[in-house]
């Protein structure tokens, strides 16, 4: 993805931030394997020229080559069959449960662990239903719930999450005389995990549910630190494991596996769910492997890993991105282009930050603006190649939209890898010139260059439900499309930027607060994370829909702030870290099944 990794060939930029002797080397004269460990520094070739010095983020190559993805199995068709068979039954059972006259909190209760085990789109129709119902008497229902903390959490965190208006005043029930949460709060640890989970969804000018956010997290951790959250039910494992990341930030398929073992040593669940988990994620993991296959081959075939040695080979990896951006079945189109607009962004991106010259790039950036083969002429050999299968990728991709629902999405498409280019552009000048931008600056050109309108834009066009009308209306996603970037933005950086700057590169948003402010590390930090909650709020705000394409897309726009969370919240988990979590992840959700 785009990390912005790069080295300085050129002055400091930023005086209070040392950097390390760079090693230059030409690609022509580097081999592979050069690249993915210590890079070795060759001597050019005698030519009538000199040639330029290249840089390197030196990459690791990937541990997941085509032999060994090509070489994963699936369940054999035979055992597929017998398992939808099983799951028929059990759908018709779960969908019975889902009907029957129960108590509200009962009702909730179902419907959480049908969202958190991952089957809930499958019962979309009766969940809507349900939930529609409870909205439309909230009054009645609220009334009904109010002594009761966890169900009344949990019904304004499932009303806010699938897309309903629902105010915070529901929680006010909870507050004494003084407007401070009731000490009667204070020993209802499900009810505070419940709450806590609730808070995160919380709005702009959102008091009561950063009070609550804030009350519960305090209340949470002392209960934890006393070890006096019992361990019946796993509820103690569910405390430590929210405490960890909030279930809003959490990305929904790691969360789904974490959440179907636990249930396991949970005798509350109801063990028709838990089959019915256990049989759906498993064959919905071997259509993964089957869309992983054939992406291997398409990106294989392409040879441009092997041509340009200097970037990041990351298939799997991307794959996975698109998995938390959409993880249901009926999206395996929206995953495909995904993942091949990702590996063509992490390809890009490490032109512009750690191979390119800056008069090659300005030369690249023109001709993806123009979007003209014949203007390519200009361009050195291995930035030929990239824009020439990138016009291609993305010429076969509007073909299929032109096919099947009549639109023409090219002039968008251009427009959009235009403005892609042109962000990198704007980074390499500031890091080739020397100049730090202060953060407003910074995140304008950041949430483009992270690559996030191309995202969501591609995303909107493999919806099932795109309409030429529904086209003409996309320009008024610009708010949530600018919210979701930023986010993904601050992750990034948050993450990668301590490795990045050792190693020579431009300045991330910390160093760019750092520069402007004149405050340390530790401050710059502590502003960001403030900036990204006030952004998650800006996301939460955004999240109602009035069409399947809407619902559809607004997920992604926020699944998007989720996978960055998961991939850089510990570090570089795309680019660097391919033995840690990254690599346990894809074991765990798209090679190994869950035992029955």
């Amino acid at each position: 993805m785009a990390t912005r990794q790069a080295m300085s060939i050129c002055a400091p930029m930023i005086s209070v931030f040392p950097r390390r002797p760079m090693i230059v080397a030409d690609v022509e004269q580097c081999d592979r394997r050069s690249f993915g460990r210590t890079l070795q520094v060759r001597s050019c070739s005698a030519t009538s020229h000199v040639a330029p010095l290249r840089r390197s983020g030196n990459y690791q190559p990937s541990i997941w080559t085509d032999e060994r993805l090509q070489s994963l199995t699936s369940t054999s068709t035979v055992q597929q069959e017998e398992k939808r068979e099983r799951m028929k039954v059990l759908k018709e059972q779960t969908r019975n449960l889902i009907r029957e006259k129960q108590r509200v909190a009962e009702q909730l209760q179902l419907i959480d662990h049908l969202q958190q085990l991952g089957v809930a789109y499958h019962f979309k129709d009766e969940i809507a239903d349900v939930l529609s119902c409870l909205h439309a008497s909230l009054d009645h229902v609220s009334w009904q719930l109010k002594d009761d903390l966890h169900a009344t959490a949990l019904l304004f965190r499932l009303l806010r999450a699938n897309g309903f208006s629902v105010s915070q005043d529901l929680l006010e029930t909870f507050r004494d005389e003084k407007g401070n949460l009731e000490a009667r709060c204070e020993n209802q640890i499900r009810g505070l995990l419940s709450l806590y989970e609730a808070s995160y969804f919380e709005k702009e000018g959102e008091t009561l549910l950063q009070e609550a956010m804030d009350f519960a997290t305090e209340q949470l951790k002392g209960f934890m630190e006393e070890e006096s959250v019992p361990e019946a039910g796993g509820l103690r494992e569910q405390v430590a494991h929210a405490l960890q990341i909030p279930l809003n930030w959490r990305l929904e398929r790691v969360q789904h596996r974490w959440f179907i073992e636990a249930c396991r040593r949970d005798d509350t669940i109801n063990p028709i769910l838990l089959e019915f988990a256990k049989l759906d994620f498993n064959l919905v993991q071997d259509m993964y492997k089957s869309e992983l296959r054939e992406l291997s081959r398409w990106w294989s075939g392409l040879g441009l890993s092997e041509k340009l040695p200097f970037c990041r080979d990351r298939l799997t990896e991307s794959y996975l991105w698109t998995v938390g951006f959409t993880y249901e079945p009926d999206s395996w189109r929206c995953r495909m282009i995904e993942t091949k607009i990702i590996n063509f962004i992490t390809l890009i991106d490490d032109i512009y930050d750690v191979y390119g010259t800056l008069d090659e790039l300005q030369l690249f950036t023109d001709v993806v603006d123009r979007w003209d083969l014949t203007a390519m002429d200009k361009l050195p050999e291995y930035m030929k190649l990239s824009f020439f299968a990138l016009f291609n990728m993305v010429h076969e991709e509007a073909y299929r939209v032109m096919k099947e629902k009549s639109l023409d999405i090219v002039p968008d498409l251009k427009r959009a890898w235009g403005n892609q280019c042109k962000s990198y552009l704007e980074e390499a000048k500031w890091f080739h010139h020397g100049q730090t931008p202060n953060l407003q600056e910074y995140l304008k050109n950041g949430w483009v260059s992270i690559s996030n309108p191309i995202l969501l834009f591609n995303a909107y066009c493999a919806g099932r439900d795109l309409t030429g009308e529904a086209l003409k209306s996309y320009p008024s996603y610009y708010a949530i499309t600018r919210s979701s970037g930023t986010l993904f933005r601050l992750y990034d950086d948050m993450g990668t930027s301590t490795d990045e700057i050792e190693r020579g590169d431009v300045a991330k948003c910390i160093q760019c607060y750092m520069h402007d402010k004149g405050v340390s590390e530790e401050v710059a930090r502590r502003k960001i994370r403030e900036l990204m909650r006030k952004y998650w709020r800006e996301l939460n705000g955004s999240l109602s829909w009035n069409s399947p394409l809407e619902e559809y897309f607004k997920n992604i726009a926020v699944n998007i702030p989720r996978s960055a969370n998961f991939f850089y919240g510990n570090g570089d988990g795309f680019g660097k870290e391919l033995e840690g979590e990254t690599k346990s992840q894809i074991t765990l959700l798209l090679l190994e099944p869950i035992q029955i």
